[in-house]
């Protein structure tokens, strides 16, 4: 589960995008190839999930099967949206995003401020039917829903200043028909 905290650290994560069309690589010869990037982005992990208590373990259930004798593991995929989607000003260009208060060094120029707002609801379980392979998420009312979190987009300066912001609204991560994936 992303977090800017673990282990008593700061957590950082990189976002790379690079060209989809082949043309665009550099042949370097000897099978080696030069791939662009043509934008980046380093987040503070706080900026895609606040929570700092979720632990994180893989369970499973035995005697699953016709004969009985097949484990279920229950492996956690988390997907979070990218800051590519969550923010505009990032193409082309690299950007760091921090938590306000988390000053970037003297090479930096501030090119936005950003604002995180906790849902109004949480997930805190789930259910999985294997007869109809229908997955159901239990929620709950946030208590901290409303709570704002800021983060500061910095630049180098010797990049453009194009200012970073929030898109107009967040995308959520929607539920597919059905309640899971295909």
């Amino acid at each position: 589960m992303p977090t800017g905290h673990h282990n008593g650290r700061q957590i950082f994560y990189v976002f790379g995008r690079y060209p989809a069309d082949l043309s665009t690589y550099q042949d370097l010869g000897s099978g080696r190839r030069q791939y662009p990037v043509v934008d980046l982005v380093v987040c503070h992990g706080d900026f895609l999930n606040a929570d700092h208590n979720y632990v994180h373990k893989n369970k499973s259930v035995k005697g699953f099967g016709t004969y009985g004798d097949i484990m279920i593991r229950d492996r956690k995929m988390y997907v979070a949206p990218t800051p590519f989607a969550l923010t505009e000003g990032t193409t082309g260009l690299i950007t760091l995003i921090v938590p306000e208060g988390l000053a970037a060094p003297d090479r930096f120029q501030e090119v936005g401020q950003l604002v995180r707002v906790e849902t109004a609801e949480l997930v805190v379980g789930y259910t999985f039917d294997l007869r109809t392979n229908e997955l159901r998420a239990e929620r709950i009312l946030n208590p901290r829903a409303g709570t704002e979190h800021r983060f500061v987009a910095y630049r180098l300066k010797s990049q453009a200043a194009k200012a970073v912001s929030m898109v107009a609204q967040s995308p959520a991560i929607e539920e597919p028909a059905g309640g899971g994936d295909e």
